[in-house]
């Protein structure tokens, strides 16, 4: 089991779980009767394998910038879980495509986003590291979010109730926790080379803007191409206030409250949170057990 850093309570030594998962008996809709539920969660494995194949690639390049070692070994940590949560998150994608939901033109797309428009430059010296910096400041932006969730759906016995898959819960839980346990590290290193106040307030604006355009694009795509559905269904609004309210999903003024937090001058992710919930749970999560952890 991870252990808490007595001298300080937020950190553990973070080091990657190499989990698996059966996906041979995922139902379409693993909220039982929720098709908006199921892929407003869906959602999340369109984007995170590419999205967290970026992070990783980016932190590989910050590394010789950070002289810290204690913040260094947490990169590599922080490298280690986001590379398993790509591939973890792959899986699904992958069963999905060999079950009658296609996600391969949508993802595509966001492979294009980070691998084009966010990826490497032919850049050198000071424009390089600027770049760098860029990016590092919109994963921070990012981190916010994927620690929100991770905590939200620790919290959320409501999937529970509602009878969601089990191996999904487990699947969401796991990177949940890991969500929470590594949640200020993307923060620590921005500050750590760079640290400027208003670009990461910017990258917390563009942060919100794609995510949120990228949510609804994807969210009609699922919809859409949902072979149970079959185009009869489209997201609507009232949906995500409906489930929401039950639960299923965060309710968006939890999710768009928790954004002003980020543009404090004194924020730090260690503010929200709990690292002994994330703890706990990764020690009875039934992957994490299986890998040995």
């Amino acid at each position: 089991m991870p252990q808490l850093d007595p001298g300080d309570p937020d950190r553990v030594a973070l080091h990657a779980r190499d989990v698996e998962f059966d996906w041979s008996q995922l139902p379409m809709h693993w909220i039982p009767g929720e098709p908006f539920a199921t892929h407003w969660v869906n959602f999340l494995h369109l984007v995170l394998p590419e999205g967290e194949r970026w992070f990783v690639e980016v932190f590989k390049q910050a590394l010789p910038l950070i002289n810290d070692e204690r913040l260094a070994e947490d990169v590599r940590g922080f490298v280690g879980q986001e590379a398993v949560h790509a591939e973890s998150h792959q899986g699904v994608l992958d069963h999905f495509d060999a079950h009658g939901l296609d996600t391969r033109p949508f993802v595509d797309q966001v492979r294009w986003m980070f691998r084009k428009t966010l990826g490497d430059r032919p850049l050198r010296g000071k424009r390089a590291e600027s770049w760098l910096v860029q990016r590092l400041a919109l994963i921070a932006a990012i981190e916010h979010f994927t620690a929100f969730l991770g905590q939200w759906v620790l919290d959320a016995e409501e999937l529970d109730l509602a009878g969601a898959d089990e191996t999904m819960l487990d699947l969401l839980r796991w990177h949940g926790a890991e969500e929470v346990e590594h949640r200020a590290v993307a923060f620590e290193v921005y500050q750590h080379v760079h640290g400027r106040y208003w670009q990461r307030c910017l990258s917390m604006l563009l942060a919100t803007a794609v995510l949120t355009i990228l949510w609804a694009r994807g969210m009609r795509f699922l919809m859409a191409a949902d072979p149970v559905l079959r185009g009869t269904r489209r997201p609507r609004w009232r949906d995500l206030v409906r489930t929401g309210r039950l639960g299923l999903t965060p309710s968006y003024r939890a999710l768009f409250g928790a954004i002003p937090a980020f543009f404090r001058p004194g924020y730090h992710p260690s503010q929200h949170g709990s690292t002994a919930q994330a703890v706990q749970y990764l020690a009875s999560s039934p992957a994490a057990l299986a890998a040995g952890h």
